[in-house]
């Protein structure tokens, strides 16, 4: 049995991490203006973040092509895999899951199981993992979706914005979400749990927003897997690990996971946000 993992670029897996589990890595698409680029192979992060302010329009992302689905499980099955696993960002907040779906019913020689995250950014990637390192181990597709379906129910991803800028021009949140009334300088902080997106803190100022989401990520604890996410802002990254040192205490035997965010998301996070993706090792009742 042959268990091949396909996950999108949106799911943010360390480059060095799919190569070493061998995880497929389908780009999704950034569409600036009239064009459009394939994230990390027609242009990088760091050349999208780099130019981001001097876009003539606001950049937008979209889903892989259905026929690229269904040309890679077809590949993946020709390649010898007997079972392939593809693991997509949350239904609801993108339309990946929908395109792989189609091009899963489209593979009639392929045998692919979707399954739905319910996740964004390394909340979906550290689920990928999971499951990439079971498959390695040889467990089943039923035994690892099985245990996905649990770890869902234990994965958070905790963000604090920045700037509500990004996320008002994106369309994806509107003031009536966060309850408030104009740009202000609020520092929200989102959470996404169970494909859930929801605003856990409204605070005034960048410190006391740390803090709060601090707190709330601690009540986690202890954590199966925890990671560091941001929007291009690595000083402010290593800034939160300083801040969150003793949350990793139990990682103690090797440096901490700290992940950029793909362009698909933070278009709409907004440079400079900062925060956490973590799966935790408390049981669900």
């Amino acid at each position: 049995m042959t268990i091949k993992i396909v996950t999108d670029s949106a799911c943010d897996v360390p480059p060095e991490l799919a190569e070493q589990l061998d995880i497929t890595v389908v780009p999704v698409y950034l569409n600036i203006g009239e064009h459009s680029y394939l994230e990390g192979v027609e242009m990088s992060r760091e050349q999208f973040y780099g130019r981001l302010k001097t876009f003539p329009e606001y950049p937008t992302t979209a889903a892989p092509a259905v026929g690229t689905f269904t040309q890679l499980y077809e590949q993946l099955t020709a390649d010898g895999a007997t079972q392939i696993l593809s693991m997509h960002i949350a239904h609801d907040l993108s339309a990946t899951y929908n395109a792989a779906r189609v091009g899963a019913a489209a593979a009639d020689s392929a045998p692919v199981t979707l399954f739905d995250t319910r996740q964004i950014t390394l909340g979906a990637g550290l689920l990928v993992l999971l499951a990439a390192e079971a498959a390695k181990a040889g467990q089943t597709i039923a035994e690892i979706v099985a245990m996905l379906n649990e770890k869902v129910k234990q994965t958070c991803v905790f963000g604090m914005i920045d700037s509500l800028e990004s996320l008002h021009r994106s369309g994806r949140v509107s003031w009536a979400q966060f309850g408030i009334g104009s740009l202000l300088q609020i520092k929200p902080i989102m959470m996404i749990a169970d494909g859930v997106i929801s605003a856990a803190a409204r605070v005034r100022t960048r410190k006391r927003a740390l803090n709060q989401m601090l707190k709330l990520v601690a009540e986690l604890a202890p954590f199966e897997r925890l990671a560091i996410i941001h929007v291009n802002a690595q000083a402010a990254a290593e800034e939160l690990y300083q801040l969150s040192h003793d949350l990793f205490a139990n990682f103690s035997d090797a440096a901490p996971m700290i992940q950029g965010i793909t362009p698909a998301v933070g278009t709409h996070l907004g440079v400079g946000a900062v925060g956490f993706a973590a799966v935790s090792a408390k049981q669900t009742t």
